[in-house]
Order: structure tokens, then sequence, then C-alpha cells
């Protein structure tokens, strides 16, 4: 015979050890009364208590693995160590500043995602719409396929499987949405399902507008990237050049007991470059829209 297994009930799967940690949490999570609505529009399952509990961890650890590489540099150079306590203490507030930024840039990285596959699946709809195919079966047709867009859509067909209004489903889905496109969308649906108005004609309309927007960033993106390419051959590459050519002839020039442009130094000075190079090029591709039109 099978051993019975012992029956949990869900409120006891709920509770959480409490910790410093969440101690810690708790009592700043009043300053943050916006993060449960940021977390919701990133679609991140973490609660907000749970992720101030973490950011501090991550932060912690991240500032002491860059500590280190502090100690390691300044040890090479032969500067005081007793300066590794403001700067660890500096990298502290920086990196829990950096975790604490997680959902606004996720919100934006998903908003980019929910545009890039707009205009593909409103125009299936559309074309299925014109078709004489119900609204219903139509976003059955685009909740797959489509990347995060099917997510959004597939939310609403569930929604009204278990027996909410297409209408108020629709309308749910957009309260957590970061995408202002997708959400003027759907507004235009549960508006014209609400006012008995014709949901093709009214949603190729918005569909022709959204179109032409995104026309008009992506060739404000290519304006942009004449200046961009700019400051990336000085800051990238002529100064970083010349400065460290200069800095080898003067501290060539100079002799000092306690500080000296070795090769070790070279060596950061070289990953530092890279690093801004690296930054540099992350902007540019971070900037650039992620329509495919």
């Amino acid at each position: 015979m099978e051993e019975e297994k012992p029956i949990v009930s869900p409120v006891a799967r709920t509770i959480r050890t409490k910790t410093p940690v969440t101690s810690f949490a708790e009592l700043f999570l009043p300053y943050f009364p916006d993060l449960k609505k940021k977390l919701l529009l990133a679609d991140s399952p973490k609660a907000p208590i749970e992720f101030l509990e973490q950011a501090p961890i991550s932060a912690f650890f991240l500032s002491l693995a860059l500590g280190i590489l502090t100690f390691v540099f300044f040890s090479n150079i032969s500067l005081n160590q007793l300066y590794l306590i403001p700067v660890f203490l500096l990298y502290l507030i920086l990196t829990i500043y950096y975790f604490m930024l997680y959902p606004d840039v996720a919100i934006i990285q998903r908003s980019k995602r929910l545009d890039s596959e707009l205009v593909f699946a409103g125009r299936h709809l559309v074309i299925a719409l014109r078709s004489g195919m119900p609204l219903f079966e139509a976003l059955i047709g685009i909740s797959e396929g489509y990347g995060d867009i099917s997510k959004e859509f597939n939310k609403i067909v569930e929604k009204v499987t278990v027996g909410i209004p297409l209408s108020q489903a629709i309308r749910e889905v957009t309260q957590h949405n970061p995408s202002k496109a997708f959400v003027r969308i759907l507004t235009q649906i549960a508006n014209s399902l609400s006012s008995g108005a014709n949901v093709g004609d009214s949603l190729e309309a918005v569909l022709d507008q959204i179109s032409r927007e995104q026309m008009i960033e992506l060739k404000e993106y290519g304006q942009k990237l004449t200046p961009m390419v700019m400051f990336y051959m000085i800051f990238g590459i002529i100064l970083p050049s010349l400065g460290v050519a200069f800095a080898i002839i003067l501290f060539s020039l100079i002799s000092s007991s306690t500080f000296g442009f070795g090769p070790d130094l070279l060596i950061y000075v070289f990953g530092l470059i890279a690093v801004i190079q690296f930054l540099f090029l992350a902007m540019v591709e971070n900037s650039r829209p992620r329509y495919v039109l």
C-alpha cells in the first residue's frame, strides 16, 4: 500500500521564515509605495517584500566583489588601503540603487518586446475579423506565434474561458501592461464592444496611427546615430589612445617611489577602456527601436 502523504494547507505554503533581512525589508517597504505596481508591469513573479529582501543581499555581494578588485588595484599602485572603507560604502550605495532600478529596466524591456510584434499581431486580428471570424476566435488565433504579445492575448482568452466578460477581461489585462500602444489597441477593442461599433474598422485606424508613430521613431533613431558615432570616436577611440600614450610618456619622465605607470596598471587602464566601450555600445543597442516594419 502507498503511504499517505501529509496534507499541507494552502495557508501553510505561504508562510515564510522571517529573517533579519525580512525585518529590514518591512521597514523600508512603505518608502516604495509603487514597487508592487512596477513588479506587476514588469511581469515579475516576486512580491515587493521578497524583492526588497534580495536587493540588499545581491548589492552586498556585488560590492564585496568590486571591493576585492579595488583592493588588488590599490595594492599594485601602493596606495593607502584605508581608502577601501569609503570606497566599499560607495559601492554598496550605488549597487543598491542599481538593483532598485531593476523593475524600471524590466518594464522598459517588456514594453519594447510587446511593441516589436504589435503591428503584425494587430494586422492578423484585423484580417481575421474581416474574414467574418468572431472576435474571441480571432483572439485565440493570435494567442500564439507573436512572442510576448501572444502571452497577453492568451491571458484574455483564459479569463474569458473561466467566465469573465470579454470587455472586462481586456480592461483587466491593460491594467498590468507597460506598452502604451498595446493598451491603446485593447482599449479601442473594449470601447468598440461597449458601443457596438465595428471592431475591425476602429482597430485598423489605431494600427495605422501606431505604424506611423513607429516609422517616425525609427527615423529619429537614424538621425541620432551620427552624433552618437562622433562621441564614440572621441571618447571611445581618440581620447583613450592619446591619453594612454601621453600618460606613458609623462610617468616615464617622473621618477616616483610611490606611484608609477607600470605594466600592471596599464592592464587595468586597458580594461577600463574596454568597459567604457562596451557600455557605449550597449547604450546604442538598447536605444535602438525593436520594430520590424
